[in-house]
């Protein structure tokens, strides 16, 4: 017995995994986008490193 694609059920599925495709192919390009922005800009990026940083220390001589 041969498979053949002559059933209604097997194109609905190849639509619906088709479309999923889609989707998930739009997230992954929506996170490297934005992976790719952060990179470019990584020289206003901090991250908490456990070190202190200068620009979230009072300026000297400033009063509280």
């Amino acid at each position: 017995m041969a498979i053949t694609r002559d059933s209604d059920l097997h194109i609905r599925r190849f639509s619906r995994n088709a479309g999923l495709g889609a989707v998930l192919l739009g997230f992954v390009a929506i996170v490297f986008g934005l992976t790719v922005v952060k990179v470019e800009n990584g020289s206003k990026m901090e991250a908490y490193d456990h070190q202190p940083r200068a620009s979230v220390l009072p300026a000297e001589g400033a009063q509280q």
